[in-house]
């Protein structure tokens, strides 16, 4: 597939939205519409038989939601992923990791997104207080047992799909 010509149709701090008039192999013309966000790092924090989420709104649907800590760069700056995991960890959770060990890559909706996501495990934790940002100042922690957090997807309280798929990363790795 050949990409004839590219437009930004809308940009802000968190991500862009492109049109690209591309050509498939066949000759045959068409409109891609690319969502681009930074490449984000999502933490899952383990102690034992324990996971660690965060709950906060996510205003696109009108729902709080329970996920793992997860986030980009600042201004859709790149920064390495392990770097960025440490910081989205002690900025959303307060949590340190003595052990930070990256266990998988997930492409967010590949369909009609750009960003990337990298998996990383957290353990040996230490707890202290949450540096978050502005826009997270209703987000809410807590510690599920592993049984929970399973009964929680199976009844719909868990729907982020980066969790979900992200927890399989972690099981496949047991």
């Amino acid at each position: 597939m050949d990409t004839l010509s590219t437009r930004q149709v809308y940009a802000n701090s968190w991500m862009s939205v492109r049109e690209d008039g591309i050509r498939r192999a066949d000759g045959s013309e068409g409109v891609y519409g690319v969502v681009d966000k930074p490449t984000y790092a999502l933490v899952i924090p383990r102690d034992g038989d324990r996971l660690h989420l965060v709950e906060q709104f996510r205003y696109p649907i009108g729902m709080r939601r329970w996920e793992f800590p997860a986030g980009t760069a600042p201004d859709r700056a790149d920064q390495d992923p392990a770097e960025l995991a440490v910081r989205e960890l002690v900025e959303e959770t307060g949590l340190r990791a003595g052990r930070m060990e990256r266990i998988g890559l997930l492409d967010v909706a590949p369909g009609m997104s750009s960003q990337r996501g990298h998996v990383f495990l957290a353990t040996e934790l230490v707890q202290g207080e949450p540096r978050r940002e502005h826009s997270e100042q209703d987000m809410r922690q807590a510690w599920f047992t592993i049984a929970e957090f399973e009964r929680m997807i199976a009844d719909g309280e868990i729907t982020d799909a980066q969790s979900i798929a992200a927890y399989q990363l972690m099981r496949l790795r047991s």
